[in-house]
């Protein structure tokens, strides 16, 4: 018979770090895919009112935004001084809603067309008459859903 003996004093290798830097880069690239850049730039000034009763929106790509307000002192030149209509990253008439939901609506898949809500952020010094126009447009376009953006009341 064979005799057993025990291996005293070996113990176990050490773990290598050799492919350490590809799991890195490979957690960098996945980062720099999956983020979500601003789609659009502010050109109008935008100082939204406060509320107390506010609501999260649930999915943000199903949220188009329609920006009214004084353009910012860099775009006053070719803009003036009247409030603006900007939908996405450009200045935009009124004629110029139902062409933008449509093409959001093209973006987003079919079963979730209904859940499609168009956010206006509006500036606290804008008239009711240009509000009233882009609602109308809405209405118009079939954009039922509308939201107005706020932010938080500090007591």
């Amino acid at each position: 018979m064979g005799k057993f003996t025990k291996k005293r004093g070996k113990s176990n290798p050490e773990v290598s770090t050799a492919s350490l830097p590809d799991i890195i880069f490979m957690l960098l690239f996945f980062f720099m895919v999956v983020t979500v850049l601003r789609d659009a730039d502010e050109k109008v000034k935008q100082n939204v009112p406060s509320a107390t009763e506010l609501t999260k929106l649930e999915k943000k790509s199903l949220v188009n935004y329609l920006r009214i307000g004084k353009p910012l002192p860099k775009y006053q030149a070719v803009y003036g001084t009247k409030p603006q209509l900007q939908l996405g990253d450009k200045i935009a008439s009124m004629e110029d809603i139902p062409l933008f939901i449509e093409n959001h609506r093209a973006k987003v898949n079919e079963a979730e067309i209904p859940k499609v809500i168009s956010s206006l952020k509006i500036d606290g010094d804008v008239t009711m008459g240009i509000v009233t126009d882009v609602k109308t447009k809405l209405r118009k376009s079939g954009q039922l859903k509308v939201n107005y953006s706020a932010k938080p009341r500090a007591d």
